[in-house]
């Protein structure tokens, strides 16, 4: 291409990072291209929250009519700002490959409170401008106080550092294209399942005139068609929900191993409690129809749901549930008992890590009251043995999602192999996570707890049976048959091949936590 490109963005220094990058990509192809920067309605009403602004597309509209008036070829946005329908005459020529679409908790280190979830002190002031975060927030931490927060990344984070809030929440790809150093903060890194991104969250987005044809052919060597499929998903949700930046919803599309796995979050207000639902299918047509039904207000949900452990009336299962006045029978048909009473020191000696794959398993290894060498790293499977090691004061340096220990066992061999790891663990412990270790690795098993099945366990005529572990199967159909009408769900893999064994169909949730279960209630 002969004529110098004209490429239009704002003036943040995140956008000019942006755009910069489609400059230096186009000439590894040999065009030209300068830039020139252009104020948007987002830009100048700082004064204001997003839910104010007039309209859709405030960072993007202005960009779109220099487009149209030819005073610049192409414009590079953020995707996720982009309204869902192009202007007439306008389209998107390229889509970036994605940044990691996590979520950043930064927190001023004397606001960390460790035993809290997404340590952050009880009752602190968190500051985001988006009511997508808010929702989510306020699901996993009803105390916290959520302030608006307005400004580009480095005025965001100037605005923690002069003790304005005590945490920001900010998009991780940001951050990291910016180079930003976080030292400073304690930083909480929140997953796209944990915490779900916006529409297109981390993606680049060219846009060019329609008519031009030779720009389109030029820009295809800097397209990423697998991305641009992943958001086709997610912004076909956004815009049948009719929503824009201020409406609570969260949509993440992925394709893991042949299969497209999508997360949703969403609320009709940032303070309200959000419904989340997770699907997977092989291919993606009419996949976001079916998302979007299942919101359905309309929707037939389950009257009542029986769950093999004890839910108080703060967890984030019995508010997901209760919101949609869907009864709880909730009882765990199980007892443990501690096995050791007092723990040899020599044993933790010289110990690198230490992993636990159960809440139990944490509880009654820190009654022991052991002496741990400073060195020493944990490790958890899944997030309420993560919530448990909290509560004990510690971190967790390493945590495996999911509900395939095999999986986990594999990622945790990657930083564990050629150590020597402790595993307080049930007497009658799978040991899934040592089987995926190396033969250089030292493995020590310490029973700490046992587990008792209760006698004559009472049956449960709710609509959907969840069951948290193999020993609570094991107890529950030792006397009892299950109704056609009921609906299964296993916390995990392990307890789902006790069905299996049984012959009876299951859910499996994508995480074995308080949140997977729920969204597997919603999605039946």
């Amino acid at each position: 291409m002969e004529r110098t490109l004209i490429i239009g963005t704002r003036g943040s220094d995140l956008a000019l990072w942006q755009a910069n990058f489609v400059k230096d990509s186009l000439a590894k192809a040999n065009i030209t291209a300068e830039l020139k920067i252009i104020k948007t309605q987002g830009d100048r009403l700082l004064n204001l929250s997003f839910d104010k602004l007039e309209g859709k597309g405030f960072f993007t509209k202005e960009l779109e009519e220099e487009l149209l008036a030819g005073t610049i070829d192409l414009a590079v946005h953020s995707h996720k700002d982009l309204p869902t329908e192009n202007p007439p005459g306008l389209i998107i020529a390229a889509v970036s490959e994605r940044e990691d679409p996590s979520e950043l908790l930064l927190i001023l280190k004397d606001c960390v409170d460790v035993k809290q979830k997404l340590s952050v002190k009880y009752g602190a002031i968190v500051g985001t401008s988006s009511n997508r975060r808010k929702a989510q927030l306020l699901a996993y931490r009803p105390d916290l106080e959520i302030e608006d927060l307005r400004g580009n990344v480095p005025t965001r984070i100037g605005k923690l550092r002069d003790e304005n809030y005590d945490a920001i929440m900010l998009a991780k790809a940001g951050v990291s294209r910016l180079g930003i150093d976080l030292s400073e903060f304690h930083v909480e890194e929140l997953t796209p399942n944990e915490l779900i991104p916006a529409p297109a969250q981390g993606v680049l987005a060219i846009q060019i005139r329609e008519a031009d044809t030779e720009l389109l052919k030029a820009l295809k060597v800097l397209n990423h068609p697998k991305v641009a499929k992943e958001l086709a998903v997610e912004r076909t949700v956004l815009k049948l929900f009719g929503g824009g930046c201020h409406l609570p919803l969260g949509v993440y599309c992925r394709k893991e191993d042949g299969v497209y796995q999508v997360f949703t979050s969403k609320a009709d207000e940032g303070d309200q409690f959000p419904d989340r639902l997770f699907l997977e299918a092989e291919t993606t047509d009419g996949l976001a129809e079916k998302i979007v039904a299942a919101f359905n207000p309309g929707r037939k949900l389950p009257g009542s749901v029986f769950i093999s452990r004890e839910v108080n009336e703060k967890s984030y299962f019995r508010r997901a549930l209760e919101k949609h006045n869907i009864q709880i029978d909730g009882r765990s048909l199980i007892r443990t008992v501690p096995v050791i009473t007092k723990l040899d020191s020599y044993i933790l000696k010289y110990i690198d890590w230490v992993f636990f794959s159960s809440k139990n398993a944490v509880e009654y290894f820190f009654q022991l009251e052991p002496l741990l060498p400073k060195h020493v790293k944990f490790g958890v499977m899944g997030a309420g043995s993560e919530e448990m090691l909290r509560r004990k004061g510690h971190f967790a340096d390493f945590t495996g999602l999911g509900n395939d220990s095999a999986e986990v066992a594999g990622e945790f061999a990657k930083v564990a192999n050629g150590t020597q790891v402790l595993f307080p663990c049930a007497e009658d412990s799978l040991k899934s996570i040592q089987k995926g270790l190396s033969p250089d690795t030292k493995v020590i098993d310490l029973v700490v707890y046992e587990t008792v099945l209760e006698d004559e366990v009472e049956g449960s005529g709710a609509e959907v049976l969840v069951f948290t572990s193999p020993s609570n199967v094991d107890a529950y159909f030792a006397d009892n048959l299950l109704d056609p009408y009921q609906k299964v769900i296993a916390i995990g893999k392990s307890t789902g091949k006790k069905f299996d064994e049984m012959g009876v169909k299951y859910t499996l949730p994508f995480s074995p936590d308080e949140v997977g279960l729920a969204e597997a209630v919603f999605g039946l």
